[in-house]
């Protein structure tokens, strides 16, 4: 990827400002949209401080780095190929979303994602949809190796009450979980805050500042030895929806998700655990248009259910 590095010294006019709103004005051209997204990818920094949060406050004095990439169409184009479908109604759909697949274009991944899917079943959908952007009827999204119940809008009102809903906290999200040793305690949860990793952009981490609150509950279904491996199945929900939470909750309890090579679960450590292995099982939300609580749950992936099988077996 193309990328500018630029450096500023923040002046006494911008003390107090936005880091967002004082880019804009040291940037002019660049949109605040593209300019906030860049912060909240950990792209400025001072020092060695990221600065992650677009409403942070400058300082005079401070000197902020900017890694500036490259501006890249938002505008996704149709591909023709279909995802299972676990519900459909004229406003709302639930597919089964594949392991591998990234949910919305975005910088490195232009195509192949779930809403180039949606723009070839649905020619109609950009035009429907209240935003035109890359991320249209994405109400809320799954790590590109994590499978499962994914919930996409089909109409603009539909788009806005399934927003607030899981924005609200008025949705139940249960995952399945094979993690690395054994939880000493068989149930428990997790609540801290989770931020932009310090010095890996790419992770986010617990912190103790400019995170956000992020709160997993998850209970012990089997534990035993694969592949000379011990490992764990666990089953976690989330109360939250902080990027990678469920991997960064379990890592930080010393209990990394199998296969999730970035926080720690080995993929060599058992046969078949060539992804991170976590699938989004069940998901509970309000109706759009009535109001009136549905479920939904995804089978397990083969990968999965290969090395549950295994460990139920012992």
């Amino acid at each position: 990827m193309n990328e500018k590095l630029l450096t500023f010294n923040i002046e006494q006019m911008d003390a107090g400002t936005r880091l967002d709103r004082c880019l804009s004005r040291l940037i002019p051209g660049s949109s605040r949209s593209y300019l906030q997204k860049i912060i909240k990818d950990g792209l400025v920094q001072c020092g060695d401080e990221v600065l992650d949060i677009p409403r942070y406050p400058v300082r005079a004095g401070m000197t902020v780095t900017v890694r500036l990439p490259e501006e890249e169409s938002t505008e996704p184009v149709p591909e023709p190929f279909e995802f299972p479908i676990l519900y459909e109604d004229d406003v709302m759909l639930v597919i089964d979303k594949p392991a591998g697949v990234v949910v919305h274009p975005a910088a490195g991944n232009p195509n192949g994602t779930v809403v180039n899917a949606l723009l070839s079943r649905y020619p109609q959908f950009m035009s429907e949809m209240a935003c035109q952007n890359a991320r249209p009827g994405i109400v809320h999204r799954l790590d590109k190796d994590t499978s499962g119940c994914l919930c996409i809008a089909k109409t603009a009102s539909a788009q806005f009450k399934l927003s607030s809903a899981f924005a609200g906290r008025e949705t139940s999200k249960t995952y399945v979980a094979l993690v690395r040793g054994v939880p000493v305690r068989p149930q428990g949860e997790i609540c801290n805050l989770i931020g932009r990793h310090p010095v890996n952009r790419q992770k986010m981490a617990v912190v103790e500042r400019n995170g956000k609150q992020a709160i997993s509950r998850y209970s012990l279904i089997a534990s035993g030895v694969v592949d000379g491996a011990e490992i764990s199945l666990l089953h976690v929900k989330i109360l939250t929806g902080r990027t990678h939470q469920i991997r960064v909750h379990l890592a930080s309890i010393g209990h990394p998700v199998l296969g999730d090579t970035l926080y720690g679960g080995s993929r060599t450590a058992v046969s078949g655990a060539d992804r991170q292995m976590l699938h989004a099982w069940k998901l509970e939300l309000p109706h759009p248009a009535t109001g009136e609580n549905i479920r939904f749950q995804a089978p397990l992936p083969a990968d999965m259910s290969i090395i549950i099988d295994r460990l139920m077996q012992k």
